[in-house]
């Protein structure tokens, strides 16, 4: 029988309804899957993000050592530590402004914030609102006061800023001052020094065979003139110093009976000298004592010094210091740098003509191994062997000469290495050829006005001994014990110890962790060190 158009058409409905709800279960199910696939490789690394990110504030939090509470915006504790810091400024301002009352209120309210914090610290738990509230507004209440005040940002940075102009000013009056007492008490003679050059002195004329025995010593020694023995010169006025060099020299050395050393004082202190030398003998070392009054040829006609000492402004620069209204600082004016015993380092070969090679120190100096090794340097042809000092830039040409100086523009390299007077090997013979003294004279009369340098004998010697110098090894010697801090390997490893700068171990304003490397070859126990109160 055939079907109606009716009965055909609720088939047709009864087969599409199951397939689209199927169509839709599946279309879910797929959602579902992928929804959770989703989750499962996005929700590791999210973790691991902020693991990773969380890691990394805890490590800032702990290089910074900081806390949570720190850092937090919210932070009670971070607001009152800035009110703190607030205050503090304006307690200073207040006194200033001499508002006292003012003042102390707000250092009793930061005292009172303190105590707050600090207990919080201990329990180690963080403030509070309700805890802090009393403190946080009482603060604020009175930084809104010193507002009112116009302790403002404005006025107090303008405030802070005369009060560190004012501070400089102060400290650089402090400075100068020091500097001047410093100057002073460097080149004062200390009482038991001077007592001890009285009591040589008349020990000398009260015995007369001491005297025979100092002239016979001054002309008949035939190791004066010995070129094949160790030869040593320093020029001092200062007795107990030169003593100490002689004897760490001799205590020293290998070989003490082959070391000659040739001493040149003045007439003042010639006859004290001449005779502590031959009271006291020094392990074998032969010691010779002269006064340079005694050099005829020293003269104003031949030596620039003293032809300069005879001219009135020269007297008056270094004596007076009046004529350039107190600029240049007292360092400058030390009348020592006229003084030949300071400048007759530039004289050696004429002082000792028979001499071809001889070590010079200065009387601030302790030697604590052999120096033997210094009369076997190589010079390479050079005059002058000193150790170098152009290991950092205050040592090197340009900060002893003047360069704006067309002269010594011309002449000189600024960035040339300086060097160290106190310990110098010179090859007189080189020297003589050379005619280095005539260097010497020729750059002290261009400075007769004092325009190419101002201090002592070290800026001449480097112009005089420019391109005449061989470096030598830095453990020869060491430098800084009279005013700056040494390494004490440095030290140890030293053959020669300088005590260069205004604090020499025989004053009192010596430095006191270097004055036993000195006192311990001064003999305390000796008779006129103990009546002259030598300690």
């Amino acid at each position: 029988m055939r079907r109606s158009r009716q009965e055909f058409r609720r088939s047709m409905r009864r087969r599409w309804f199951p397939n689209v709800f199927w169509l839709t279960l599946c279309g879910f199910a797929i959602l579902l899957l992928i929804v959770f696939i989703s989750r499962a490789s996005v929700s590791p690394t999210s973790r691991s993000v902020l693991s990773k990110r969380s890691y990394m504030q805890d490590i800032t939090l702990e290089s910074l050592n900081a806390t949570d509470e720190m850092v937090n915006p919210d932070s009670i504790t971070r607001k009152l530590n800035d009110q703190i810091q607030l205050a503090k400024a304006f307690v200073v301002i207040a006194k200033e402004n001499n508002n006292l009352q003012f003042a102390s209120e707000l250092s009793t309210q930061i005292h009172n914030s303190q105590i707050l914090l600090s207990n919080t610290a201990l329990t180690r738990s963080p403030l509070t609102l309700r805890e802090s509230n009393t403190a946080v507004k009482d603060m604020a209440l009175l930084l809104f006061q010193a507002q009112q005040y116009h302790y403002d940002s404005a006025t107090m940075i303008m405030r802070l800023k005369a009060r560190i102009q004012d501070l400089e000013e102060q400290t650089s009056l402090v400075t100068e001052r020091s500097s001047k007492y410093g100057q002073i008490a460097a080149e004062e003679v200390p009482k038991s020094l001077f007592c001890l050059g009285v009591r040589l002195t008349t020990e000398r004329f009260q015995q007369p065979k001491l005297q025979q025995t100092v002239l016979q010593n001054t002309q008949t020694d035939p190791k004066l003139k010995d070129n094949n023995l160790y030869h040593f010169c320093i020029f001092s006025d200062n007795i107990l110093a030169t003593s100490v060099v002689v004897n760490s020299t001799s205590l020293n050395s290998k070989n003490p009976d082959r070391i000659v050393f040739h001493l040149v004082t003045d007439e003042v202190n010639y006859a004290a000298m001449s005779a502590w030398f031959t009271m006291n003998s020094f392990h074998g070392v032969t010691v010779n004592v002269q006064k340079f009054e005694d050099l005829t040829w020293l003269n104003a006609s031949y030596v620039p010094v003293l032809k300069q000492l005879q001219d009135s402004d020269m007297k008056n620069y270094y004596f007076s210091g009046s004529n350039d209204g107190g600029k240049t600082p007292i360092k400058f004016r030390n009348p020592k740098y006229l003084s030949m015993l300071n400048h007759l380092r530039f004289y050696i070969p004429e002082v000792f003509p028979d001499l071809k090679k001889v070590v010079f120190l200065d009387d601030d100096v302790v030697v604590q191994k052999d120096l033997a090794g210094l009369f076997t340097v190589d010079l390479n042809g050079n005059v002058n062997g000193a150790v170098e000092t152009c290991m950092e830039t205050f040592h090197r040409y340009h900060k002893y000469l003047n360069y704006s100086h067309p002269l010594i523009r011309s002449h000189f390299d600024p960035d040339a290495c300086g060097w160290a007077f106190g310990m110098n090997v010179f090859d007189l013979v080189e020297w003589r050829k050379r005619d280095v003294t005539g260097i010497y004279h020729y750059w002290q009369e261009k400075n007769i006005d004092r325009t190419l340098w101002k201090l002592g004998t070290l800026p001449p010697g480097l112009l005089t001994f420019y391109g005449l110098t061989e470096p030598l090894d830095p453990t020869w010697h060491v430098l800084g014990l009279g005013y700056t801090n040494v390494d004490s390997q440095v030290i140890e490893n030293g053959a020669v110890l300088h005590f260069n700068g205004n604090s020499k171990p025989w004053l009192k304003i010596g430095m006191e962790k270097y004055k036993p490397l000195w006192e311990k070859y001064v003999d305390y126990t000796h008779p006129m060190l103990e009546q002259c109160n030598f300690h």
